[in-house]
């Protein structure tokens, strides 16, 4: 298990590139594949997640080959039955969007992940493609991997969610365009819009409102897609600018599309300096000082990655911070909710959960011995906690951090000063 040892550090100044949004690097990637022809990615994420489902595609017959620095090239349109387990690691998206195109082939496919995967709940996806058609069996233990889907013969349904869910709702897109009839998606809470805007712009017919989205089978054309940062890794150096008196940071190019600028929205209430420009898509932070906030149940679904950061922006705040409805970070890389406690509560912060809430009360932040329990978020979210912390912190599992931001250390070290 490999530990880093971060130091406090005075100010964060300068320019920074957050790597291409994972959520829609995979996205784009799935639906490279299924189109007919050759298809071209520019800035993808480089993370471990991300080439996992780079290497679940090629397993599946699908040719990616990186021709151009940072342009990926693909030729998809004839996806075929793997040979062997196909192997997410750590990624909830891939496990539950690869599921809905499993289930609309005609072929068999297992999906495997690591520990963590295997006990995370994929009941969510399981009920409604088996009511579409697909057949999907669970091999150890009943609603979590692994399981193999038996897929085609698929019919389109109309599903309202249980829980606010993007992965959901696009594992049954993904399915409704090997569906025969419409596929409806009914949410009572908006969650990201990332499938829908993609299926948009692929050419693939979508009718999405405040409160569904319906999808009629089809193939994507061959597209180029050139992948935005990832404000959820962008929401790491915003808050370090916050926190950090002195800061300056501008980080380039991020996507801030429906559901993704939660964060943000929180962090200007509290009194943060977050200036976004229309025309370029960078946040300019500067450092300001914070006070607690009441983050309501409906905002956590357009936030929910950001969550463990923002508790660290939360313990250095004026007051106290409150947030509802927390019960779907039990689900994540870790326990969330218990996590964000335990490691950001070792090193000072004081914090308690009520039920699905958390309420956190600022002050100064010690620094200490830490987990990442496998979770990258929590990793980083401890890493920016320390840069304010009184005396260094060791996180131990830092490998953590490779599944979406490798080069975190190295664009820390650009900004510190």
């Amino acid at each position: 298990m490999k530990s880093e040892i971060i130091e406090p550090t005075g100010c964060l100044t300068g320019g920074i590139e957050v790597p291409g949004d994972k959520s829609i690097s995979h996205r784009v990637l799935m639906l490279a594949s299924l189109a007919d022809g050759e298809s071209r990615i520019h800035g993808l994420s480089k993370g471990q997640d991300v080439k996992h489902t780079m290497e679940i595609l090629s397993s599946l017959g699908v040719q990616l080959d990186e021709i151009e620095s940072d342009v990926l090239h693909i030729q998809g349109g004839a996806l075929k039955e793997p040979s062997e387990r196909l192997y997410v690691g750590n990624s909830g998206t891939s496990i539950r969007l690869m599921s809905g195109i499993l289930a609309g082939l005609p072929f068999s496919a297992t999906l495997d992940g690591d520990g963590s995967i295997r006990k995370r709940p994929m009941e969510r996806i399981i009920e409604p493609l088996e009511r579409m058609g697909a057949t999907i069996s669970c091999l150890d233990t009943p609603g979590v991997a692994p399981f193999r889907i038996d897929g085609g013969g698929l019919k389109g349904i109309e599903y309202q969610m249980e829980v606010p869910s993007a992965q959901v709702k696009g594992c049954l897109m993904f399915a409704g365009l090997f569906a025969t009839g419409d596929t409806t998606v009914i949410e009572i809470t908006p969650t990201r819009a990332h499938t829908e805007e993609l299926f948009e712009e692929v050419g693939l017919d979508v009718d999405a409102t405040s409160t569904s989205v319906t999808v009629k089978p089809g193939q994507p054309k061959p597209f180029i897609h050139k992948v935005k940062g990832d404000p959820s890794q962008a929401a790491f150096w915003v808050v370090g600018a916050t926190i950090l008196k002195g800061s300056e940071v501008s980080i380039k190019n991020v996507y801030t599309g429906h559901a993704r600028d939660g964060f943000i929205d929180v962090l200007l209430r509290m009194g943060a300096d977050i200036i976004r420009d229309p025309v370029t898509n960078d946040l300019n932070v500067a450092s300001s000082e914070l006070v607690g906030t009441v983050v309501e149940e409906a905002e956590i679904p357009g936030l929910i990655d950001e969550v463990p950061i923002l508790a660290v922006a939360a313990a250095c705040a004026d007051g106290e911070t409150y947030f509802k409805g927390l019960g779907e970070l039990r689900f994540k890389e870790s326990n969330r909710l218990e996590t964000i406690v335990s490691e950001i509560g070792s090193m000072g912060m004081k914090a308690e959960i009520s039920g699905d809430d958390l309420v956190i009360q600022g002050g100064k932040l010690t620094g200490g011995q830490v987990d990442s329990h496998g979770d990258h978020r929590i990793a980083m979210s401890c890493a920016i906690a320390a840069l304010v912390s009184t005396n260094p912190t060791e996180i131990s599992g830092w490998e953590a951090v490779s599944t979406s931001y490798p080069d975190f250390i190295a664009d820390l070290d650009a900004l510190r000063k």
